[in-house]
């Protein structure tokens, strides 16, 4: 069988110092998987304006926070950033999260952990900018917004900003264990 070589990039720390050389990473290994769906965490925005200018063509989803994340009725995403990001011709997906539903209330109300969010918390044993682009990539699938099964370029970030991009293959949240993640481009090196 072949063997493929490919470059990884390891973050000293993580951060949204790492967000413009993420997009890059992102949009070079893009560019030579011939990979035409990005998707890109962003809560406040800003990240997603970013991705926004550096993928301009291509089949770009932001993925937001559900609204009601951080309080009833509150969307963190500004109206000036999703204006800047439709204008550039990207899409934006606000929903519910992938490991953060019905358990997340059963846990906040009861105190223990459903499994959705020990799913989440094995992810983030590869660090949190990896949950998050599993996550949003399962998000996508659920909204018909990427292919099942169709290489796609997921970007996430620990906290603000980005600082992880894998290539993987979505799946829909109850066919999760169908997800595949290709390639890492870039994350943290976490200690």
């Amino acid at each position: 069988m072949g063997a493929l070589t490919t470059q990884v990039t390891y973050f000293e720390q993580p951060g949204p110092h790492n967000t413009a050389r993420t997009l890059e990473l992102a949009r070079r290994r893009a560019e030579e998987l011939g990979i035409r769906s990005i998707l890109v965490a962003s809560t406040r925005g800003d990240t997603g304006v970013q991705a926004a200018q550096m993928f301009r063509g291509y089949n770009l989803i932001v993925v937001t926070h559900a609204t009601g994340f951080t309080g009833p009725n509150v969307q963190e995403l500004s109206e000036e950033n999703r204006a800047a990001i439709e204008t550039a011709g990207g899409k934006i997906l606000t929903c519910q999260h992938a490991f953060g539903g019905i358990s997340r209330a059963v846990r906040k109300k009861w105190g223990t952990y459903e499994i959705d969010e020990i799913v989440a918390q094995t992810l983030r044993i590869f660090g949190e900018g990896t949950k998050v682009c599993v996550e949003i990539a399962l998000m996508a699938a659920d909204a018909g917004l990427v292919r099942v099964g169709e290489p796609c370029m997921a970007i996430g970030g620990t906290g603000r900003g980005a600082d992880t991009a894998l290539v993987l293959t979505p799946a829909n949240v109850q066919q999760f264990f169908d997800l595949r993640v290709l390639e890492v481009v870039c994350k943290p090196r976490l200690e």
